[in-house]
C-alpha cells in the first residue's frame, strides 16, 4: 500500500523559532500550532498567513481544544483556559515551582482528562513526569521519572495510549482507564541517532512519529511495524497532526531552535497527502 500520495511541500514560511504541537480543529478553523519558546499560538488562515496570539507566558507547550469551547495551553510550569479560540488565555492551574522545569507536550484521553508533561531546561535526565490533569483540576502523576516528555495521543477506540520520551528511545503504549494509565510497553525501537518527538494517531490505529535532528517523520503499524519513513528538508522535525479537508494532510512542525546556520526553511510548517485520514483530535472536558 502506499502510505504517502505526495511529497513534502512547505505551506508556511520560517514563521517559528521552536515550532511544535500541530492541532487541526473545526474551533479554530485548521490548524494550530506553537512557536514553543516564544509563548505564542500561531494559527494558519485560509489565505496561507499565520495569525500569532501571545499567551502571556514565556512558554506555549501545546493546545488543545476544550469540550466546551476555546482552548487549553501549557504554560512554563502550567496551564491557562482560553473560552473563546482566538481569546487570549488565562492562568488556571499551576504544576511545579522548580525553576529548572518548563511544560513541553501534552494531549488528551477519550475521557477528557489532560496529559501534560514536563522536561529541565539544563536536561537533567529523570527528574520529568507526565501528569495527567483531569475537568475538575484534580493533578496526579501518570509517569515519574522521565526526561523529555513528548508526543501523546490514543488509539481510535480510546484504549491505548502512545507516549514518547525522546531520551528512551523509542515510542511506548499504554492501556487506558477512566484512573489513568496502565500497563506500560514498548511500540517500536528507534535508531540511536532517532529522537522521537510529537507523535498522531490516523483513523486505523496507525502511529505517525516526528524523529528529530534526522529529518524524518515516520509510520508504525499498531503492532509496531514500521511502514514508511518520510525524509524531510529540515533537520529539526518536531511534530505532526493530521488534518485539512478530509484529513489525510499530514502536518508537520520544524525548528531552528540552537542552530547557529539553520536551513532556510526551519521553523515552517510542511504538508504531505497520506492515504490513511486522521479523526477528531480528543478534547479537554475542562
Amino acid at each position: 500500500m502506499d502510505y504517502v500520495l505526495s511529497a513534502p511541500e512547505q505551506i508556511t514560511d520560517a514563521v517559528a523559532y521552536h515550532g511544535e504541537g500541530p492541532v487541526w480543529s473545526p474551533e479554530w478553523g485548521g490548524l494550530r500550532f506553537v512557536d514553543m519558546l516564544a509563548g505564542d499560538l500561531l494559527t494558519v488562515r485560509d489565505d496561507g498567513s499565520v495569525d500569532r496570539l501571545p499567551t502571556g507566558s514565556k512558554v506555549a507547550a501545546f493546545v488543545r481544544p476544550r469540550s466546551s469551547g476555546g482552548y487549553v495551553v501549557g504554560t512554563e510550569r502550567g496551564l491557562a483556559l482560553a473560552d473563546r479560540a482566538d481569546d487570549e488565555p488565562t492562568p488556571w492551574l499551576e504544576l511545579w515551582e522548580e525553576p529548572n522545569l518548563r511544560m513541553n507536550e501534552g494531549g488528551c484521553d477519550a475521557f477528557g482528562n489532560l496529559y501534560a508533561g514536563n522536561m529541565a531546561y539544563d536536561r537533567t535526565p529523570g527528574v520529568a513526569s507526565l501528569f495527567r490533569i483531569t475537568s475538575a483540576g484534580d493533578v496526579s502523576t501518570a509517569v515519574p521519572g522521565v526526561t523529555t516528555s513528548n508526543g501523546f495521543d490514543i488509539s481510535p477506540d480510546g484504549s491505548l495510549a502512545y507516549y514518547n520520551d525522546t531520551s528512551a528511545g523509542g515510542t511506548e503504549i499504554f492501556d487506558v482507564t477512566e484512573s489513568g494509565l496502565a500497563n506500560r510497553r514498548r511500540l517500536a525501537t528507534v535508531a540511536e541517532d532517532e529522537r522521537p518527538d510529537g507523535l498522531t494517531v490516523d483513523s486505523e490505529g496507525n502511529i505517525w512519529v516526528a524523529l528529530n535532528r534526522v529529518g524524518k517523520v515516520r509510520l508504525y503499524a499498531p503492532d509496531g511495524t514500521e511502514l514508511v519513513t518520510v525524509d524531510l528538508p529540515v533537520q529539526k522535525v518536531t511534530a505532526c497532526t493530521l488534518g485539512g479537508p478530509d484529513g489525510t494532510d499530514l502536518l508537520v512542525t520544524t525548528s531552528r531552535e540552537n542552530m547557529d546556520d539553520p536551513e532556510p526553511a526551519a521553523g515552517a510548517v510542511f504538508r504531505l497527502r497520506v492515504a490513511i485520514p486522521g479523526r477528531p483530535i480528543p478534547a479537554f472536558a475542562g
